[in-house]
Parts: structure tokens; C-alpha cells; sequence
């Protein structure tokens, strides 16, 4: 729906911004519930440290959303690597989440610079250099 034809935009990309809030720390507590055996468990399963998870759950569900586009800025098929390399994926994704560059890097990307400056702060720079050299994602 674009802005036009809502009648109140702000108003109700504030309530939208609100109840992503509420439901983020519903999250947030059912997994403060948890015991912690139960948690490193789940974890575990996951393949994951059990501080890494309690990390991402914090940083909520967009917290890789930067990543998909920084592949696409270098040509390279996030589908096609989630295909041929899904576990190599899902650790690109975990570093961009836990990533303190945010900022910057929404920012490149925005630009459209993300290709010719991630060297400078994205902890997936050196794989994504590998995939680049080896071309192992197809394009």
C-alpha cells in the first residue's frame, strides 16, 4: 500500500514499528524461559555457540538483511550459493548479523559502493573475496 493512499502513513508505520517491538520481546522472553540446558541444546542443533544464538534472537530476524544485497552488488546469486554452499550461507548470514558495521555498510550499499569498500569492515570480506576468486556462486 503506497502512502497515498493511506490515510494516516505515519501513524500507522508507528503502530507497524510498535508491534514489531511488542513481538520482538515476546521472543526475547520466551527465550529468557528457557533453561539453559534446553537452550544450548537447541544450539547445539542448530550447530551454533550457544552466546552466537542468544546474540542473533537479540538482534531479531532482519538483522542479515544487509547481506543479500552486498551479494548481489559483488554478482553473485545468494539462491545460487544457498544451493551449492547452504552451510557456507548460513555462516555468512550469522556474521553479518552479529556485524558492529551496520551503519556503514547500509550506507554503501544504499550508495551503491558496498563492492568497492567492503574491505574495510565486513567480517565476511575474505569469504566473500574467496567466492569471487574461486567462482564458486554461480552469477
Amino acid at each position: 500500500m503506497s502512502t497515498a493512499s493511506r490515510p494516516y502513513p505515519i501513524v500507522q508505520d508507528l503502530i507497524e514499528s510498535f508491534a514489531n517491538w511488542v513481538k520482538h520481546r515476546r521472543e526475547m522472553n520466551e527465550m529468557r524461559q528457557l533453561d539453559r540446558a534446553d537452550f544450548d541444546r537447541i544450539a547445539n542443533d542448530l550447530r551454533i555457540a550457544p552466546d552466537d544464538l542468544e546474540e542473533l534472537v537479540r538482534h531479531g530476524k532482519h538483522s542479515a538483511d544487509e547481506l543479500p544485497k552486498m551479494l548481489e552488488q559483488l554478482g553473485i546469486s545468494a539462491e545460487s550459493l544457498g544451493r551449492a554452499q547452504p552451510l557456507l550461507l548460513r555462516d555468512m548470514e550469522r556474521v553479518c548479523a552479529l556485524c558492529g558495521h551496520k551503519g556503514r555498510c547500509d550506507h554503501d550499499l544504499a550508495e551503491g559502493t558496498a563492492a568497492e569498500n567492503y574491505h574495510g569492515y565486513c567480517g565476511n570480506a575474505s569469504t566473500l573475496d574467496s567466492l569471487e576468486r574461486a567462482d564458486i556462486a554461480p552469477r
